[in-house]
C-alpha cells in the first residue's frame, strides 16, 4: 500500500471487507469523492462507474437534488423512532410507494437493508397463514439460481449450491429451491411438487425477470405469470423481490408491472434513495394486512428495526422519486440499453465467452469461467473503469444518466480486456 494515504494505511489494520478473503485480498481503493458516474481516486485517477454502487445510485453520484434533500432534511430532523412516532417524510415515501405500485400493494413496512426486507417479507408470509389460523406452512419455495440476501434467514432461500452459503447447510432452516418454470417440463416437475408440498407453504419467492447476484440469468414474463398462476391455483402467497429490478432497471418502474402480475409482497431497497443512504420496504397487498388486523395482541407483526422509517433516507427516497416524475429515465434506460448492446456485441465469438445478453440497463457477458477475478479486476482498473465481475460473468449496470461516451468506454473496456485473454 506504498503511497496510499494514512487513514487507508491505519484502518487496513481493523477494518473486516466485504465479500473478501482478509488475507489475500487487494486493498481497497481509497475513494475521495463521487460525482455522476465518477469515481474520484485519492492518487488523483478516475474511474467511471459500471455498476453504480451495486445497483444503487441510479442518477448518478451526488445528485444536487437529492443533495438538496438530504441537506434539508438533516437540518430539521435526521431521525427519530418509528414506535408511537411518525413524521412527513416516511407517510408521504408510502403514500407514493402505494401509487406507483400496481393493484393494491398498499401497506408499507419500512426497513434498512435488502436482506432485512425480505426477511420481513418471509415472516409476513409465514405469520400470514398463522394468523388464518392454519398451522403447517412455514416453509417457503424459491428457485435456483436465486438470491436474497446473507442474513440466516435469506441465506436459506437462496441457491443451495450457491458458494457463498454452501458452508452453511445444516444451520440454515430448509425450505424448497425448485428451478424456474420455464418449460412444459419444468413446469409439470413444479406442479408435482406443488400437488404434494402445497400444504406446507406459505409463499413463492421470486426474483422477477433478473436473478441478480445469482449471475445476472434472465427469464421472460410468461415464468412470472405462470406463478401468479400457481400461487392462485395452490392457494400461496407470491413475493416479488425487487431489491434489484425495482426502480427502472429492467426498463419497466417494476418489473412487476412488465409482466402485468401483482404480487402479495413485494420487497425494494438498492435504488430507493437513488444510491444515498440506507432504506428498504416491505409492502403488502390488502388481505396480507388485514390478516394481521386483529384484536389479538398477539396477532400483530412483531417487528421494528431502529432506525426504521428513518428520516433523511425517507426525505432522499422522496426526491428520487421527484426525478422519476420529472425526468424520462425510462426513455434513458431504454437508450442505454441500445448503447450496452451495440458496445458488447463484439465480445460475442471472444475466447471464453459463452453468452452475451442485454435487458435494461443491464448488459452481462457470460464467461466460460474466469480464473483470476482479482487480475481481471486490476486489468479493468488500468482500462479506468469500476466493473466488479463475478462467478463467471462481467456485468454492467450503469447509471441511468450515463452519457453514451460513459457506456463505450465501460463496454470499451470489457472488450479490450477479453481481446487480450481474460485471467
Amino acid at each position: 500500500m506504498t503511497g496510499s494515504p494514512g487513514w487507508l494505511n491505519d484502518g487496513m489494520r481493523h477494518i473486516w471487507l466485504p465479500y473478501s478473503q482478509m488475507k489475500h485480498a487487494d486493498p481497497p481503493l481509497p475513494v475521495v469523492a463521487t460525482d455522476g458516474t465518477r469515481i474520484h481516486l485519492a492518487d488523483g485517477r478516475v474511474l467511471i462507474d459500471g455498476i453504480a454502487s451495486w445497483w444503487t445510485a441510479c442518477h448518478g453520484y451526488n445528485h444536487p437534488h437529492l443533495r438538496a434533500a438530504l441537506e434539508d432534511q438533516a437540518a430539521r430532523m435526521p431521525h427519530v423512532m418509528f414506535g408511537g412516532l411518525s413524521h412527513e417524510p416516511a407517510l408521504t415515501l408510502a403514500t407514493r410507494l402505494a401509487k406507483l405500485l400496481p393493484g393494491d400493494l398498499e401497506r408499507v413496512f419500512f426497513a434498512e437493508s435488502g436482506s432485512v426486507a425480505v426477511e420481513v417479507a418471509m415472516k409476513m408470509a409465514i405469520q400470514y397463514w398463522l394468523n388464518k389460523g392454519e398451522r403447517g406452512r412455514s416453509k417457503i419455495l424459491s428457485f435456483t439460481g436465486g438470491y436474497h440476501g446473507d442474513t440466516i434467514a435469506t441465506m436459506a432461500v437462496c441457491d443451495p449450491e450457491e458458494g457463498m452459503h454452501s458452508l452453511f447447510t445444516g444451520l440454515l432452516p430448509e425450505h424448497f429451491v425448485k428451478p424456474l418454470p420455464r418449460d412444459g417440463e419444468s413446469l409439470a416437475a413444479l406442479e408435482g411438487f406443488l400437488d404434494r408440498h402445497s400444504g406446507q407453504i406459505a409463499a413463492i419467492l421470486v426474483e422477477p425477470l433478473v436473478q441478480g447476484a445469482g449471475g445476472m440469468v434472465f427469464h421472460d414474463a410468461a415464468v412470472l405469470r405462470t406463478l401468479r398462476d400457481l400461487a392462485d391455483r395452490y392457494g400461496l402467497l407470491l413475493i416479488f423481490d425487487e431489491i434489484f429490478t425495482g426502480f427502472g432497471r429492467t426498463g419497466h418502474m417494476f418489473a412487476c408491472t412488465a409482466a402485468g402480475v401483482v404480487p402479495d409482497i413485494i420487497t425494494l431497497s438498492k435504488a430507493l434513495t437513488g444510491g444515498t443512504l440506507p432504506l428498504s420496504a416491505t409492502i403488502a397487498r390488502a388481505h396480507v394486512f388485514d390478516a394481521f388486523w386483529s384484536d389479538d395482541p398477539m396477532a400483530a407483526l412483531m417487528h421494528g428495526p431502529t432506525y426504521m422509517g428513518n428520516a433523511l433516507a425517507c426525505a432522499v427516497a422522496n426526491a428520487s422519486l421527484d426525478l422519476f416524475d420529472s425526468h424520462p429515465r425510462m426513455a434513458q434506460v431504454a437508450v442505454i440499453n441500445g448503447w450496452l448492446k451495440t458496445g458488447l456485441e463484439p465480445c460475442r465469438g471472444l475466447p471464453g465467452v459463452i453468452d452475451v445478453r442485454t435487458l435494461g440497463a443491464i448488459g452481462v457477458v457470460q464467461m466460460d469461467r474466469i480464473g483470476d477475478l482479482r487480475g481481471l479486476k486490476r486489468l479493468l482498473v488500468a482500462e479506468g473503469v469500476w466493473i466488479r465481475p463475478f462467478r463467471d460473468i462481467l456485468y454492467l449496470t450503469p447509471a441511468f444518466t450515463a452519457t453514451e461516451e460513459d457506456v463505450m468506454r465501460l463496454t470499451g473496456a470489457i472488450t479490450r480486456v477479453l481481446e487480450r485473454g481474460h485471467p
